[in-house]
C-alpha cells in the first residue's frame, strides 16, 4: 500500500500554510494601510485610494478633528485645516463619495472621540448610491475577522507591502515607474499631501473661465446628466438617514458643516437645462439648511451665494470644482464666521442664490 498521495497532500497543505503564514507575517509587519497603528519598522507610505486609505488614517493618526467631503474637499491639506481652525485634523474626504459612504466612514472615525467634524456637504451627495461595499472596504472599518484576515492574507496587500519595502531600499529608483501605471499604489511619503495638487501644478491652465464656460456648455447640452439623481423624496430620506441621524447620535461632537462655493454656472446651467431639477435643488437646499440649523451641535455655513467667489470663473476648472486658493478662503471664513447661516432664517442663502441666478447673464465663451 502506497502512502505517497497522502504524503504529497500533507506536504502541499504544509507548504500552503507556510506560505500563507509568511504572507500574513510580512503584511502585518509592513501594514501598508497602517490598519494596526502607525508604521513601526519602515517609513509610512500612503495611497491616493482615499476610501481604503481613510481606514488606515483613522487608526494611525492623532487627531481631534475630522475633515470630510467629496472631490471639493480632497485637495485640502490637513495641516492647513489644523492651522487655520486651531485644531489637529485628519482628512478623510473621498472623491465622488455619497452621504452613505461619508456617514459610514465618519461613524468609524467618531469612535476615536474627536471633538469636531468639519463636513463639506452638497445636495449631490444625497442621491441614491450603490451598496456601501461596492467601493468602500467596509470590513477594514468594522475591523472584523473577515476584514483583518482578507487584509493580512491578501496577495494585493502583499504587493503593497513589497512596494513599501522597495521604497525604503535603493531598488526603489528601478521600480518607481510601477507607481505611474498603478501597479504599486503606495507612493506618497507625506500624509499631508494625499490627493493634493503639487506646487508645480499648472493652476492657470486648469482653473480659468474658458474651462468653466466649456463645462457650462456641456451641461446645457445634456439635461439628462444635469438632472441625474435629483429626486426630492430620495434626497430627503438619505439626508435624514446619513446626516441628521449621525449628528443627533453624537451630541458631544461639534459639527461645522459647510456647503461649498459651486460656480454660479452650475445653477445657471441647471435652471437652463432642467428647470424642474433647479426647483428640486431649491426645495431640498432650503429643507436641509432648516433642519441642520435646528441641531444644537451644528455650526452651519453656506458659500453657494458668495458672489465674490462664485462669479469669478477663473477660480474654476468646471462648473463645480474650484481652485486651492478658494479652499484657503473657505477655511478662513469657517474660522472667522463669514458665511455662517442665520439660524433665524436658515434658507435665506438659497433665496439670495436664486436671485443671483435669475439676474445672471452667462458671458460669451473666451
Amino acid at each position: 500500500m502506497s502512502y505517497a498521495p497522502t504524503r504529497n497532500l500533507v506536504r502541499f497543505i504544509a507548504a500552503t500554510a507556510l506560505f500563507a503564514g509568511l504572507v500574513a507575517a510580512i503584511n502585518f509587519a509592513v501594514d501598508p494601510l497602517q490598519l494596526f497603528g502607525p508604521s513601526r519598522y519602515l517609513p509610512a507610505m500612503y495611497t491616493s485610494d482615499d476610501r481604503a486609505q481613510a481606514a488606515g488614517l483613522i487608526q494611525s493618526q492623532q487627531f481631534d478633528t475630522v475633515f470630510m467631503g467629496t472631490s471639493l474637499a480632497v485637495h485640502y491639506r490637513a495641516s492647513e485645516i489644523s492651522e487655520r481652525l486651531g485644531v489637529r485634523a485628519v482628512k478623510l474626504a473621498m472623491a465622488g463619495s455619497t452621504s452613505l459612504e461619508q456617514s459610514f466612514v465618519l461613524a468609524a472615525a467618531l469612535k476615536k472621540k474627536p471633538k469636531l467634524v468639519v463636513w463639506q456637504m452638497d445636495d449631490w451627495i444625497f442621491r441614491n448610491s450603490p451598496d456601501l461595499d461596492t467601493y468602500v472596504p467596509t470590513d477594514y472599518y468594522r475591523r472584523n475577522v473577515q476584514g483583518m484576515a482578507s487584509y493580512l492574507f491578501g496577495l494585493g496587500t502583499l504587493r503593497d507591502s513589497l512596494g513599501v519595502v522597495a521604497h525604503a531600499m535603493p531598488v526603489w529608483k528601478f521600480v518607481r515607474p510601477l507607481t505611474w501605471i498603478g501597479i504599486l499604489k503606495f507612493h506618497n511619503e507625506n500624509v499631508d499631501e494625499i490627493n493634493t495638487l503639487p506646487p508645480f501644478f499648472d493652476f492657470a491652465s486648469t482653473y480659468n473661465a474658458k474651462n468653466a464656460l466649456n463645462s457650462y456648455a456641456l451641461h446645457v447640452a445634456n439635461p439628462n446628466a444635469v438632472s441625474a439623481g435629483y429626486n426630492y423624496e430620495t434626497m430627503v430620506r438619505n439626508f435624514e438617514r446619513d446626516a441628521v441621524t449621525l449628528i443627533r447620535e453624537n451630541p458631544d461632537v461639534k459639527f461645522k458643516i459647510f456647503f461649498p462655493p459651486y460656480s454660479i454656472l452650475q445653477f445657471a446651467s441647471m435652471k437652463s437645462a432642467s428647470p424642474a431639477t433647479f426647483d428640486i435643488f431649491r426645495r431640498f437646499g432650503s429643507y436641509a439648511l432648516i433642519q441642520l440649523a435646528k441641531l444644537p451641535n451644528v455650526e452651519l455655513f453656506d458659500f453657494r451665494d458668495a458672489a465674490e467667489i462664485t462669479h469669478n470663473l477663473d477660480f474654476y476648472l468646471d462648473v463645480i470644482h474650484h481652485s486651492h486658493e478658494v479652499d484657503l478662503t473657505v477655511l478662513s471664513n469657517l474660522n472667522s464666521g463669514k458665511g455662517r447661516v442665520d439660524p433665524n432664517d436658515p434658507a435665506a442663502s438659497i433665496e439670495r442664490l436664486t436671485a443671483q441666478v435669475d439676474a445672471y447673464r452667462v458671458p460669451a465663451p473666451r
